[in-house]
């Protein structure tokens, strides 16, 4: 059984976290071979993979000359022609959607609303089940897997942290749901403090390091030692 439910800009602090936090580390550390890779798991319907795609987009002249990847995953073929189609009803459309961004990203047809083709064409959107070995996506800097992990018993949800662990960067971003943690599941992730929801790769233990508003600092040990 799954669950498809989803909307624009859902829940709106990972995307503020997303703009504020994420994208401005990333093209920090990516600064060389200019390039993100984006995962959004349990994409359904296309609301989030296109609000990520619409904030990118929003940053203007940031990302000039960037490559951009953003890959969206679900279980269910029926969602995933829906999202590719990008055409969504009045009452999808006004659920968390700003007006002024469906002006600039949308295009009107009868009583439905067609997103841009500039915007689908940043998404690519796969089948997959979270259950089953998902490496062949490869590794990504930012891995969006809101709401789908509290489906899931505590043995199942530790088992795909370590395999998200995997396909994260060491320098990447975890953003889960609001009702969702790593707490007690797995030590792969830490929280970002005060970043609710966010979180990035454990580092070594011979490189252990503090999370601090989404940044890291060196431990105190660290900095003691000779």
């Amino acid at each position: 059984m799954t669950t498809n439910e989803t909307f624009f800009f859902r829940d709106k602090v990972p995307f503020d976290h997303f703009r504020d936090v994420i994208i401005p580390d990333i093209l920090r550390a990516r600064s060389n071979r200019k390039s993100i890779r984006i995962w959004c798991a349990a994409g359904s319907t296309g609301q989030e993979p296109y609000s990520l795609a619409m904030c990118l987009r929003e940053m203007g002249t940031a990302l000039v000359g960037w490559r951009i990847e953003i890959v969206a995953t679900d279980l269910s073929k029926e969602v995933l022609e829906k999202s590719k189609a990008g055409i969504y009803s009045q009452f999808e459309v006004q659920r968390g959607l700003p007006i002024q961004l469906l002006v600039k990203y949308f295009k009107q047809q009868g009583e439905l609303w067609q997103i841009n083709d500039d915007i689908r064409a940043m998404v690519q959107h796969r089948q997959l089940n979270l259950l089953h070995d998902f490496s062949q996506l490869g590794t990504f800097d930012v891995v969006f897997c809101r709401n789908v992990l509290i489906y899931f018993d505590q043995e199942t949800k530790t088992n795909i942290f370590g395999r998200l662990a995997k396909a994260t960067a060491a320098d990447g971003y975890l953003v889960l749901g609001a009702a969702e943690s790593v707490v007690g599941l797995t030590d792969s992730f830490q929280p970002c403090l005060d970043r609710r929801g966010l979180y990035r790769p454990t580092a070594p233990a011979s490189s252990k390091r503090i999370a601090i508003s989404g940044a890291f600092v060196p431990s105190t040990a660290a900095l003691a030692r000779p």
